[in-house]
C-alpha cells in the first residue's frame, strides 16, 4: 500500500536569497529537494497543481508557504499533490 504524508513547506527563507528574475523557477527545485529530504525518496512528480500555484503569482514572486502530499509510489518514485488551505 502507498505511503502518504502531508508536509507543510515555507521556502521563505531560500527564496529571498535568490534573485528576483528566477525566484519561481529555483522554487520548484528548492521544493523538490526539500521533499526529497523529507520522505527520504530519489524521484518525485510534482503535480501541475503545485507548479501553477507556484508561479501564480509571476516569476518574481512565488508563493512561500505550501501544504503537499507526498505519496510514494514504490521505493524510488513518489507523487507530489498540492493541498488547497
Amino acid at each position: 500500500m502507498a505511503e502518504e504524508k502531508i508536509i507543510t513547506l515555507n521556502l521563505r527563507k531560500q527564496v529571498v536569497k535568490i534573485p528576483a528574475w528566477e525566484r519561481s523557477s529555483k522554487a520548484v527545485k528548492i521544493l523538490r529537494d526539500a521533499l526529497q529530504k523529507k520522505t527520504k525518496i530519489k524521484k518525485i512528480k510534482i503535480e501541475k497543481s503545485v507548479n501553477e500555484k507556484i508561479w501564480s503569482r509571476s516569476i518574481k514572486n512565488p508563493v512561500t508557504s505550501l501544504r503537499i502530499k507526498v505519496t510514494k509510489i514504490d521505493d524510488e518514485s513518489g507523487k507530489a499533490e498540492l493541498i488547497e488551505k
